[in-house]
């Protein structure tokens, strides 16, 4: 007889509460140590992001199994390997960024940069 409820089903709620929580904490922390904790989640390879992308890749080599079986259908394997790899492209874009995110508090001798309005772009 199965277990009621699998270890992997309460694994996936529990991430969920956690990542809840530390949503809800960053409002919480200090202003210094909040990019702190953003690299240390954006790290592409012990990061939150880049495990939850090795999660979708891993869920793309057992869909693409199924689907060669007919247990699901080929777009279901397709979906999961796009998602994996546009998360993999979003976590090296940030990965330019995340050293600027961890020396915001370090003190440096160098003039303090000016406010400058947000400017949005986009490379590919």
């Amino acid at each position: 007889m199965p277990h009621p409820y699998p270890y992997a089903d309460y694994l996936t709620d529990n991430i969920a509460r956690q990542l809840t929580q530390l949503s809800a904490r960053l409002f919480q922390l200090p202003a210094d140590q909040v990019p702190q904790i953003l690299a240390r989640v954006l790290d592409p390879h012990d990061g939150v992001l880049g495990r939850f992308t090795c999660l979708l890749d891993t869920g793309a080599v057992l869909a693409k199994d199924s689907a060669e079986r007919g247990a699901l259908p080929p777009e279901v394997c397709l979906a999961l390997s796009r998602a994996a790899n546009e998360l993999q492209d979003i976590g090296l874009d940030l990965d330019e960024h995340t050293s600027s995110l961890t020396t915001l508090d370090t003190p440096s001798a160098a003039k303090p940069a000016v406010a400058s309005p947000l400017v949005v772009r986009r490379h590919r």
